[in-house]
């Protein structure tokens, strides 16, 4: 096997292990499915409708007492009594295998992916991430972009802080919103090389509130971006 046949392996097989980690953070619970709203291009408001549809183990359903541990995960990311404590125990209720915790794991890893994916105009990646109206927007950004001949360059630096702000459940749809903190150099040039948006020697500090959504009928574990927000 060749030098560049071996990279070709070694990034495939790369590729695979980090798409199954996404699946295992970012949830899991059983049934079926709806699509759900909100698109890209409006950045200036949270919605929170429908989900996606999917195949993993079905999981059995069993009621728990609001005494009973389950809840306690939820007290122990934001105190009793607190908006956000009742929402995390709403998606707790619905679905059983959820944790605050490990959600905003798999938070952190999509928004990077999805950062990364849209800069380099990958719709494969973001097409597994996304609903089908935010793919939409993205979409329409990247055909917009590549119409005038534009190329974005961007490098993620890290996330800096991600925290869950709002959380429910809605029609049988859970919903968890995030706010995400991040530092990121990017720049878009002109089909001439000019640089005519961002910076290519600054790290930019980029604030967002994104809402990612599942059907709890479902038995697909991923979640999708349903929503996104700059965070002023």
């Amino acid at each position: 096997m060749g030098s560049n046949e071996f990279v070709t392996l070694f990034f495939l097989v790369a590729a695979v292990l980090i798409f199954l980690q996404l699946r295992s953070v970012l949830g899991r619970r059983t049934g079926n499915e709806k699509p759900p709203f909100d698109p890209y291009s409006r950045r200036d408001s949270t919605k929170l409708p429908e989900g996606e549809d999917g195949k993993v183990v079905t999981l059995p359903k069993r009621e728990v007492n609001d005494d009973g541990n389950r809840f306690a995960v939820a007290d122990s990311y934001a105190p009793a009594g607190t908006a956000l404590n009742s929402g995390l125990r709403e998606v707790l209720k619905a679905d059983q295998n959820f944790n605050p915790r490990e959600f905003l794991d798999g938070a952190k890893m999509a928004y990077e992916m999805i950062v990364s994916a849209f800069a380099e105009g990958n719709r494969q990646t973001l097409s597994s991430l996304l609903s089908p109206e935010v793919m939409e927007g993205f979409d329409q950004a990247i055909r917009t972009r590549e119409s005038r001949g534009e190329k974005v360059v961007s490098t993620f630096v890290g996330i800096e802080k991600a925290d869950i702000v709002q959380a429910g459940v809605r029609d049988n749809e859970e919903h968890v919103t995030v706010r995400i903190t991040c530092q990121l150099i990017q720049a878009t040039y002109d089909k001439d090389g000019k640089v005519i948006d961002g910076d290519a020697d600054v790290v930019s500090e980029v604030n967002d509130i994104w809402t990612f959504a599942r059907d709890v009928r479902s038995r697909d574990p991923n979640w999708k971006l349903i929503a996104t927000e700059a965070d002023q």
